[in-house]
């Protein structure tokens, strides 16, 4: 096997997924990544279609199943709390209830695959890479504080903002397409005493999702507006985009002065763009991207989580099917995900549209009607597509 020695920058989902194969086919491997250890926080996230056969491969579906969500559906309310629409039909999180997906926390995803590898791999924590130096010997990678290494390969599984994007490939700008609105997410108690439940408010261009997690000993808060020009703001400065989010909610009602106390604690705060990343290819030379390092959706696909975990398998499986030969791996990995991949996205746009869609119906309503043109969903043509594709035996 050539190229057997490969660096994996990012330990969140799609990096610890790749290492997992990586590792199972015989190759050493090394995740660096930029927090001191496994990311608290995120979203509640969804494994579903082929995702669920990759999980089923690494055998950790049934454990996944025993983290899900278990959410069992989601009311729409007006400023005072009063439910003006409810289905227990689909979340705004985890779409379609009555399907074979599963809903689990991100971090708890991300402890789940850490386990799998526990062992087989190098972790470099609280480290990021600097530069990235090719040739025909390797890829010479410069750290922030560890010693210079060269390796045969180096993946960026850093996520929307990857550093390894930016070294290899280019400034973000050229990739990033802003889809017109932000959001910011965090843990706090279940103070609504929300029973496996999600509550959704809408005020103008602001909107918060309150859901149980974890058995209803706490909640995720989602808080989410739209902004169509791109702010200007550090992405690495949890503070100042907490100062953001207050600003932006300042004299909003329902619940959100209490959740902005809670943000305030929130040591799993975080807070980004809607976005997409957009790129004609996913490989230069020796260094690749996986996940939303080359092809974020953003949130409103609903398959972030899903298009890591089977880029991961694809990924790994081409390498071993090339016997290490790169190029040919990475030509065939893109080639096997390319069209779903822009599918996915397209589903992102027609969400967005659909949504603006349904708040500017919802300005000549009433607010019960306008809640259910919010709440309701369609999903039949999404999971065809999502269930379309069809994995190889590597």
């Amino acid at each position: 096997m050539k190229n057997a020695n490969v660096l994996i920058s990012g330990a969140s989902i799609a990096g610890p997924s790749l290492a997992y194969w990586l590792s199972r086919y015989g190759f050493q491997v090394t995740v660096v990544e930029r927090a001191p250890g496994l990311r608290p926080g995120g979203q509640a996230i969804d494994v579903r279609g082929p995702a669920l056969d990759v999980a089923e491969r690494m055998g950790i579906l049934s454990a996944l199943r025993e983290l899900a969500t278990g959410i069992r559906g989601v009311s729409v309310v007006d400023a005072s709390g009063q439910e003006l629409y409810r289905s227990t039909e689909h979340t705004f999180t985890g779409g379609q209830i009555d399907n074979p997906d599963v809903e689990v926390m991100r971090d708890d995803l991300c402890h789940l695959l850490h386990q799998a590898i526990d062992g087989t791999v190098d972790y470099l924590f609280n480290e990021s890479i600097t530069a990235l130096t090719q040739d025909d010997q390797g890829v010479h990678v410069t750290f922030e504080r560890s010693a210079p290494r060269t390796f045969d390969l180096v993946v960026g599984a850093d996520g929307l903002h990857s550093t390894v994007r930016k070294l290899a490939f280019g400034p973000e700008s050229e990739y990033l397409h802003h889809l017109g609105s932000y959001i910011g997410l965090f843990t706090a108690p279940n103070f609504l005493n929300l029973d496996y439940w999600q509550t959704y408010h809408q005020s103008g261009d602001l909107g918060g999702i309150i859901m149980s997690a974890r058995d209803n000993r706490e909640c995720r808060v989602y808080l989410g507006f739209q902004q169509e020009e791109p702010l200007e703001y550090d992405y690495r400065d949890t503070d100042a985009q907490k100062r953001l989010l207050a600003e932006r909610y300042a004299g909003a009602g329902w619940e959100f002065p209490r959740v902005l106390k809670y943000m305030w604690d929130a040591s799993d705060f975080h807070f980004d763009s809607m976005s997409q990343i957009r790129m004609d290819g996913w490989s230069r030379g020796r260094v690749v991207l996986l996940g939303d390092a080359g092809y974020c959706g953003s949130p409103m696909t609903g398959q972030g989580t899903s298009l890591a975990l089977i880029g991961a398998y694809v990924l790994a499986g081409e390498l071993k099917a090339a016997h290490g030969d790169h190029r040919a791996a990475f030509a065939a990995y893109e080639e096997e995900l390319r069209e779903h991949v822009r599918g996915t996205q397209q589903f992102a746009l027609d969400n967005k549209a659909r949504r603006e869609e349904a708040m500017a119906a919802a300005a000549g309503q009433d607010e019960t009607e306008a809640a259910q043109a919010l709440g309701e969903r369609d999903m039949q043509d999404f999971y065809a597509f999502i269930n379309s594709l069809t994995l190889k035996d590597y």
